[in-house]
């Protein structure tokens, strides 16, 4: 069932907003649900539930607390790549 829902916002938001709905093909108000909706079911999943071999993984490997995955995984590709 669909219920009418009456918001204050910023005249200049909602003209991008309508021209982002338009470019997507899609109305504002389906795009607001769907970004409620999303928000929403967030929060119900605080935990994401692990498989018998990732839990068994889980804790394998410790860092040096200085280490720099980032840095570390530009480096590997780099490698491999160029």
């Amino acid at each position: 069932m669909n219920t009418k829902l009456t918001l204050t916002i910023e005249q200049t938001v909602i003209e991008k907003a309508k021209k982002y709905a338009k470019d997507k093909e899609r109305s504002l108000s389906n795009l607001i649900e769907n970004y409620l909706k999303a928000i929403t079911t967030e929060s119900n999943q605080k935990e994401i539930e692990l498989t018998p071999i990732v839990k068994s993984l889980k804790g394998s490997f410790n860092a040096p607390k200085n280490f720099d995955y980032k840095k570390e995984l530009t480096n590997r590709l780099s490698e491999k790549y160029l």
